[in-house]
C-alpha cells in the first residue's frame, strides 16, 4: 500500500532570500540531524545569467533501524538523491528527492518547494508532499514501514526548528537582509560536476531528510504514530489563510491557531482529506473542524473516516441540516417540558450543556411530538452547539471542539425504561455518534440512583467506547466534594438545584398532559420525518370485530413485550397460541356494522370455525383496561408456533338482580360512538437473555395524566407467564 504525507503551508515572516541563505547552512552535514552523516555535490549547473541555479546531491542517512535489520539489509547507510533548483528571478527553489538504496524494493519520493507568501512578498512559504510504497523487504515489510514513519515525522518536526536556528544565527552575525537577485548580478558558471560545499546558495533542505528519513503519512501507520508521538506538532506545509485566505490550503500556525496541536501525519491526514473532498465532493464543503472530529473518530485512519463522514455529508444534504438552526422552531410542548438547556461554559471554555433527565417525561414527549420531532430537536441542539465552539473558541483564543454535558438523573426510575421511550433513545443516540462524533469533551452524570445501572447497561452498548471513556459518574451528593463538579466548573455558575448560587434557565419538566398526545396518523401527517418511521401502529376496535396480531415464535423463552394505550372506549386484551398457522390476515370491511374507519386497521386471524382448547389456546387471562389506559407487560413463552395479540371490544356486564343495566355501564355505553373502540400499541419480541428488566405478573398505569394514580392490576399467574414492567 502506497503512504503518503501531505504538509500543511509552513510560513517564514523572513524574506525569500534571507531563508535561502539559511537553508543553505544545512550543508554538507547538519549538526541538529544526528542521522544526515553526509552529502556530495555530484553535479551543478547554473543558467548563463545567474537566474536559475541547479543542483544534485547524493545524501547518506543513518537510519535509526534495529542492527539485525541492517544486517539482513546489507547496509549501513541508506542514500539519497537530490535534485534542488533555485529560481532567483521567482524566488522559488524547488526540491526532488528519491532513494537509491534499495530502489527495487522500497520507492520513497519526496516534493518540496519554498516560494514567497502570495499575501506579503517579504514572508515565506514552505511546503512538502512524499510517498511511500514497501514493494518487498525480506518480510520486514510492516517493519520498514513503521521505523520510516516514525523517523520521517520526527525530521519532518525538525524542519522549521533548524531554518528557525540557521535564521538566528545569521542574525547574531549581522546577516540581516540579502538583496534580491537582479539581472545585473554574477552569474555562475554552467554546468560542472563537484564536491560538497557550501558556498551553494541552494542546497536541498527537508528534502534529504524527510525522504531519507524515509516514508510518509499513511493512515494505519498514521494513527499508531500519531498516537505514539504527539510532540511531533510542528510538520511541513501547504498555503493557507495567514494574511489572506486561500481556501484550497491550510497555513500550520491557522491549524495551530484553530484546530489545535497535530502531529505532523495528523495534519497530513486533515489536508489530504480535505483536498480530496474539494477535488471530488459535489456541494457544501465542512469547516477544517468537522473534518478532524471524524479523522479522531477514527483514529485519523484515512478511509475510515472519509467513508463515514461522506455518509454524514449525504445525511445533511438529505435532510437539510446544514439550515436546521434557521429553519426549526421548537414546539411549545418542546419548550415547556424538555429539560435541557445550554448553561455558561465549563472550566475549559467548552460550552456546557445541562440535561434534567430524572424530570423528563419521556414517554410524554413521544406520544405528544413523534420520534422525528423529538430527533430534530436534539439536532438543533448540536446544531447550536457546534455554533458555540466556533464562538468560543475566538473568545478564549483556543481551540474549543466540543462540549460538556451535565446530565442531572434525580427523579430518574423505572418508568424511564419504558422500552418504546428506551428505543427512541437509543436510535438518537446512534444518529449524533454517527454525524456529530467527537463532540462531546466530557460527560458528568450526577445523583445516579439504584435503577441507572438496568439503563446504562440498555444504552451503553451504542455508544462509541471514546466516548464512554468520557464519563463521570457521581451517585447521591459526591459531586459536591472533591474530584466533584469545582473540578470541571467554576463554583459561581452551579446551577441551584445542585446547591449552587446560579439561577439556572433549564425547564424543571414535568409530566406531559395525555391531552397533547397524538395518533400515528396526526404525526405522519406532519412534514417532520428524517430517517424512520413512527413505532406505534393504530386499530379499531368493534363490537364482534377485534383487532388481532399474529407474531411467529421460532425459539420457546423467547419474550414478548407490548405497550398499548386505550385512546377510545373500553377493551379486553388476551394473547392466545396455536400450533398451527391462521390463515392470511384479512381486514374486516366493516359494512355489516356501517361504519368506515378513517385511521387505524381492523384484521382478524382466528378464524370461526377454530375452537378453544383444541384448534388454539389463551395463554394469559383476559386484561380489562379501560378508556384512557396505558399498558405494558411481556409474556415469556413456552412453546413456539403462533401467538395471537387480540384486543376485543369490551360488553358491559348486565345487573345479576334485576338483568337491567347499571348507571355507570349505560354511561360507558353512551361514550363508545358506533361501539367503536380504539388503540395505538407497540410490541417487541426479545431473545430472554437480552429481556433485562424486573418483572411482576402484569402492569397497567396512567401515566402522563397528571395527578393520576399509578395502578397495579394483577392477573392470575401461571408458570408460562411473566410480564415486564416498562413504568410508563
Amino acid at each position: 500500500m502506497v503512504q503518503k504525507y501531505q504538509s500543511p503551508v509552513r510560513v517564514y515572516k523572513h524574506p525569500f532570500e534571507l531563508v535561502m541563505a539559511a537553508y543553505e547552512r544545512r550543508f554538507p552535514t547538519c549538526h541538529l540531524i544526528p542521522m544526515f552523516v553526509a552529502s556530495d555535490v555530484v553535479n551543478e549547473e547554473s543558467s548563463e545569467d545567474g537566474s536559475t541555479h541547479r543542483v544534485e546531491r547524493r545524501c547518506a542517512l543513518d537510519v535509526d533501524a534495529p542492527r539485525l535489520l541492517k544486517r539482513i539489509a546489507g547496509v549501513d547507510y541508506v542514500y539519497f538523491i537530490q535534485k534542488n533548483t533555485l529560481n532567483r528571478k521567482e524566488r522559488t527553489l524547488h526540491i526532488e528527492s528519491h532513494n537509491e538504496t534499495f530502489s527495487n524494493r522500497v520507492i520513497i519520493h519526496e516534493t518540496c518547494c519554498y516560494s514567497v507568501h502570495p499575501e506579503n512578498e517579504d514572508w515565506t512559504c514552505f511546503e512538502q508532499t512524499a510517498s511511500l510504497d514497501i514493494k518487498s523487504f525480506f518480510g520486514f515489510e510492516s517493519t520498514v514501514e513503521k521505523i520510516a514513519m516514525k523517523q520521517y515525522a520526527s525530521s519532518i518536526k525538525k524542519g522549521k526548528e533548524i531554518i528557525e536556528y540557521y535564521l538566528k544565527e545569521l542574525e547574531e552575525e549581522g546577516i540581516t537582509h540579502v538583496s534580491r537577485w537582479t539581472p545585473s548580478t554574477i552569474s555562475l558558471p554552467s554546468s560542472r560536476p563537484t564536491s560538497p560545499s557550501t558556498n551553494t546558495p541552494d542546497i536541498p533542505r527537508l528534502a534529504v531528510i524527510p525522504a531519507v528519513s524515509v516514508p510518509l503519512s499513511t493512515e494505519d501507520s498514521a494513527s499508531q504514530d500519531v498516537k505514539l508521538d504527539n510532540s511531533l506538532l510542528q510538520a511541513d506545509s501547504l498555503t493557507e489563510i495567514l494574511a489572506g485566505t486561500p481556501e484550497d490550503k491550510l497555513d500550520a500556525d491557522y491549524i495551530k491557531r484553530y484546530l489545535g496541536d497535530l502531529t505532523p501525519l495528523q495534519e497530513s491526514c486533515l489536508i489530504r482529506l480535505r483536498i480530496w473532498l474539494q477535488e471530488t465532493h459535489k456541494g457544501k464543503i465542512p469547516k477544517d473542524e468537522h473534518i478532524l472530529r471524524f479523522l479522531r473518530a477514527r483514529d485519523f485512519n484515512m478511509d475510515r473516516a472519509r467513508e463515514i463522514l461522506c455518509q454524514s455529508l449525504t445525511w445533511r444534504k438529505q435532510h437539510q441540516v446544514d439550515y436546521l438552526l434557521e429553519t426549526w422552531t421548537s414546539p411549545q410542548v418542546l419548550q415547556d417540558y424538555y429539560t435541557g438547556g445550554w448553561h455558561h461554559h465549563d472550566r475549559d471554555g467548552r460550552p456546557l450543556y445541562i440535561l434534567r433527565l430524572g424530570q423528563m417525561d419521556t414517554k410524554g414527549l413521544v406520544r405528544a411530538l413523534g420520534e422525528e420531532s423529538l430527533l430534530r430537536h436534539v439536532l438543533s441542539i448540536n446544531e447550536e452547539g457546534l455554533r458555540r465552539c466556533e464562538e468560543n473558541t475566538k473568545v478564549f483564543g483556543r481551540p474549543i471542539s466540543c462540549w460538556t454535558c451535565l446530565v442531572d438523573l434525580e427523579g430518574l426510575n423505572m418508568r424511564h425504561l419504558w422500552r418504546p421511550g428506551v428505543k427512541a433513545l437509543l436510535r438518537i443516540i446512534e444518529v449524533v455518534e454517527a454525524n456529530y462524533p467527537e463532540t462531546l469533551g466530557r460527560l458528568l452524570i450526577l445523583r445516579a440512583p439504584r435503577v441507572f445501572p438496568v439503563l446504562w447497561t440498555l444504552v451503553s452498548p451504542f455508544i462509541d467506547e471514546n466516548t464512554r471513556k468520557k464519563f463521570l459518574i457521581y451517585a447521591g451528593n459526591d459531586y459536591q466534594g472533591p474530584g466533584g463538579l469545582v473540578d470541571y466548573i467554576d463554583k459561581e455558575i452551579i446551577p441551584d438545584f445542585l446547591a449552587g448560587e446560579c439561577m439556572c434557565e433549564v425547564p424543571e419538566g414535568g409530566l406531559v398532559p395525555k391531552s397533547m398526545y397524538r395518533t400515528p396518523e396526526e404525526l405522519e401527517n406532519e412534514d417532520v420525518r428524517l430517517w424512520t418511521e413512527t413505532i406505534y401502529q393504530s386499530a379499531s376496535i368493534f363490537k364482534g370485530a377485534p383487532h388481532e396480531l399474529l407474531i411467529e415464535i421460532i425459539d420457546a423463552s423467547s419474550v414478548i413485550t407490548w405497550d398499548f394505550d386505550v385512546c377510545k372506549g373500553d377493551i379486553v386484551f388476551n394473547i392466545y397460541h396455536s400450533k398451527r398457522a391462521p390463515q392470511l390476515p384479512r381486514k374486516d370491511p366493516l359494512g355489516a356494522h356501517g361504519i368506515t374507519s378513517p385511521g387505524g386497521n381492523n384484521v382478524q386471524l382466528i378464524d370461526k370455525s377454530w375452537t378453544l382448547g383444541q384448534d388454539y389456546s389463551m395463554v394469559e387471562s383476559p386484561l380489562t383496561c379501560k378508556e384512557g389506559e396505558s399498558v405494558q407487560g411481556s409474556h415469556i413463552t413456552r412453546w413456539p408456533g403462533f401467538y395471537i395479540l387480540q384486543w376485543r371490544f369490551h360488553n358491559m356486564p348486565a345487573c345479576s338482580a334485576t338483568n337491567l343495566p347499571r348507571v355507570d355501564d349505560v354511561l360507558a355505553t353512551l361514550q363508545v360512538s358506533s361501539h367503536k373502540c380504539k388503540v395505538m400499541y407497540y410490541t417487541e419480541v426479545l431473545g430472554s437473555e437480552d429481556f433485562r428488566l424486573v418483572t411482576v405478573d402484569s402492569f397497567n398505569s396512567a401515566f402522563s395524566v397528571q395527578s393520576a394514580p399509578v395502578l397495579s392490576l394483577t392477573t392470575p399467574s401461571s408458570s408460562s407467564t411473566s410480564c415486564s414492567v416498562f413504568f410508563p
